[in-house]
């Protein structure tokens, strides 16, 4: 009877690989602290931004990937002079038009689209600047967990694009990623290094260690301080269905990499024998990098 219930659960964790990006991002947000752990570094960078400008001035963001954005009210009330809202998913994008639309919230801005190819040199720079954002520099860009979607070679370009064209004189830049490497079995970096290193020969070469050492050497960047700072995120929920489809979001499933069933069955056999069935919540170890411009004192992390 134990196995055959076991087999059953096995079997619904594999077809929970079919979720929806929206639908996983929403569990994880309910029941990891990630979205706040991600809230308290924001609300720091907020505070930093509005020591440096006048309290009179309305502040402006803009958060790239945003998904379904749990920390909409606080972006909301905080950048009362535009915030602008850009994910690929049209999902997130049609949930955040709608909560924007039933709520009469004139200053906020949803766009569907891709910042790979929105953000990819100059001119579609210039392009987002003068059209979308009207020729208004933006105060905050935050990057939580949208640059794994972009190759780690193209991310000096990226921040040099952005910082470049759409940043205010004095602004922040705010990215969230989970670090590249762990000696730790029970994080998502050492999930995803172990199947997708066994199955693809590929391990997670994106860095922000690194890519702070990049900045650090752009002539663009000469006067600003980029800060970086470490955290832990725990996740767990006693649903299997649930849990994988948060894993399947970390093992970067359909949109990177295509398992077949037998490799499947061996993550989500895994997953419920190290995980599920013990009671163990899965790891995340992370990096807040906080780049500020034009800002005199040190800026808090």
């Amino acid at each position: 009877m134990a196995d055959s219930t076991r087999s059953a659960i096995i079997e619904a964790g594999m077809r929970s690989a079919d979720a929806v990006m929206t639908d996983e991002d929403r569990i994880w947000s309910k029941y990891s602290n990630d979205k706040i752990d991600i809230g308290e570094r924001l609300a720091k960078v907020i505070r930093t931004l509005s020591v440096a400008n006048s309290l009179t001035r309305p502040l402006r963001a803009l958060s790239i990937g945003s998904g379904i954005e749990p920390q909409f009210p606080i972006l909301e009330s905080a950048f009362r002079g535009g915030l602008y809202l850009l994910d690929i998913d049209q999902a997130a994008t049609d949930t955040l038009r709608e909560r924007v639309l039933r709520q009469r919230i004139g200053h906020v801005t949803v766009i569907n689209g891709d910042y790979r190819d929105l953000f990819s040199d100059r001119i579609h720079v210039e392009d987002f600047y003068t059209g979308i954002l009207k020729q208004r520099k933006i105060d905050l860009i935050t990057l939580h967990h949208s640059l794994y979607y972009c190759a780690e070679e193209s991310w000096l370009m990226l921040f040099e694009n952005i910082c470049r064209g759409l940043l205010g004189p004095r602004g922040a830049l705010h990215a969230v990623l989970m670090a590249a490497s762990s000696g730790n079995s029970m994080t998502s970096t050492w999930l995803y290094n172990h199947f997708a290193g066994k199955y693809f020969g590929v391990r997670n070469d994106q860095s922000l260690v690194t890519l702070k050492k990049q900045l650090e050497t752009s002539s663009l960047f000469e006067n600003t301080r980029i800060l970086l700072d470490t955290s832990q995120v725990k996740f767990f929920v006693d649903d299997f269905v649930k849990f994988m489809k948060v894993i399947w979001m970390i093992l970067l499933y359909p949109d990177v990499h295509v398992y077949t069933d037998i490799q499947k069955e061996e993550i989500v056999s895994f997953v419920h024998d190290t995980f599920w069935s013990r009671k163990q919540p899965l790891l995340q170890e992370q990096y807040h990098l906080v780049v500020y411009r034009g800002i005199e004192f040190k800026g808090l992390i």
